[in-house]
């Protein structure tokens, strides 16, 4: 198998996403990782680095360290997982697209939407690949879901059901930790805390599966904790260009829900009901017939899902395992790219720094929206318009 030369900015020791990518790149033998800067901490990074393996000259201090380092090497790195807090997504983004690299970004891609309309831009004038980890959407059964509805298993879809709700964050004793405050704080979070967190996860697959996107929407935000300036719980509704009406709700103040992202997707003929936390298992509910519950793994079900599927039917699937299809397809379009082929199609549901400029318009047009008590205003891109 060809090996692909991996790189990661932040996802340091002690971090919560940098473990899930490490494991996710490692998972189909695809990806060596080969060089990082993982900490904002120079010497925690460098060190970090080295007992995961990194050789020392490829253990950097800073990301501009690494770029510098690794823009002249024959055997650089083939892809750069970006995974440093909101404010400095494009800076380094555009950093290394304009340097040749292929990126793949943690999410929110930007601040604004003019950050995110130039990333769009670099990476098509560069000729490279800027993915946008939306991971959720790797699952086999996600997948299988937006295969049922472009074949038409739901009919034309009405309506479409949207949650990311947990209550990690209600502990108002709990509000200066770290961990939690920037996430609260415009200087790095940005306009929107919440919403831009976890919400845009659902308002994305909701586009992922019915393949439609959202064109306009209403929006209502409440900051719970006192003191908090962005919000910690949101409603927003939408329309989607294909007719379709979307209900969301985001929360963190959402004391008993764990992680909370689940999606309906209800048709003229049929409705679909997933959740993240049994993953395994897809409701499926055709129009005058019984509840029927697809597994995971088990046998007939689309393409989409068969590929996607990692273990034996009946054992449990992880996030791990739904960010690793987001590698795996990276790696595919990779080395096609690499033997100046085009990608087999199977292989092209990654989200792109297009769905990622869809996301951040979306959470600009959800500001304004409850600004202006829940008006109904335009989410679509400048660019796309």
């Amino acid at each position: 198998m060809t090996k692909l030369n991996w790189g990661m900015i932040g996802g340091g020791e002690g971090s919560q996403i940098g473990p899930a990518h490490r494991l996710a790149a490692g998972l189909d033998g695809y990806f060596v990782l080969a060089a990082g800067a993982l900490d904002h901490n120079p010497a925690a990074g460098r060190d970090f680095g080295q007992r995961l393996g990194l050789a020392p000259e490829r253990a950097y201090g800073s990301w501009r360290e690494m770029l510098a380092g690794e823009i002249n090497r024959s055997d650089r790195v083939d892809l750069v997982t970006i995974a440093t807090p909101n404010s400095t997504h494009y800076e380094i983004s555009k950093a290394f697209l304009e340097a040749g690299f292929n990126v793949l970004c943690e999410k929110p891609m930007t601040v604004t939407e003019a950050e995110a309309e130039d990333l769009v831009l670099a990476a098509r004038k560069a000729g490279r690949i800027c993915a946008v980890n939306y991971g959720y959407t790797g699952y086999a059964l996600v997948r299988h879901m937006r295969a049922m509805a472009a074949r038409g298993d739901l009919g034309k879809i009405r309506l479409v059901v949207a949650e990311f709700a947990h209550g990690h964050h209600a502990n108002a004793a709990e509000a200066d930790n770290p961990r939690v405050r920037w996430r609260y704080d415009p200087a790095q979070a940005g306009v929107s805390a919440q919403f831009a967190d976890c919400g845009i996860h659902a308002l994305h697959m909701a586009a992922f599966v019915t393949g439609q996107e959202v064109v306009r929407l209403s929006s209502d935000f409440l900051s719970c904790l006192p003191g908090r300036v962005l919000e910690d719980d949101a409603m927003v509704n939408f329309r989607m260009d294909g007719g379709t009406a979307g209900r969301l709700w985001t929360s963190s103040v959402a004391i008993g829900r764990q992680h909370g992202l689940t999606l309906q997707v209800f048709g003229e003929t049929g409705g679909l009901r997933w959740a993240q936390e049994q993953p395994n298992q897809l409701y499926y509910m055709p129009l005058g017939q019984r509840l029927q519950v697809i597994e995971r793994g088990e046998g007939n079900l689309s393409p989409e899902a068969d590929r996607a599927s990692r273990v034996t039917v009946g054992h449990a699937e992880g996030m791990p395992l739904a960010f690793g299809n987001i590698y795996r397809d990276l790696a595919e379009n990779l080395l096609a790219l690499r033997a100046g082929r085009r990608a087999d199609p199977a292989v092209t549901l990654f989200p792109t720094a297009e769905d990622g400029l869809r996301s951040i318009a979306a959470i600009h047009a959800a500001v304004a929206s409850a600004k202006a008590e829940g008006a109904w205003v335009d989410a679509r891109p400048k660019l796309f318009r």
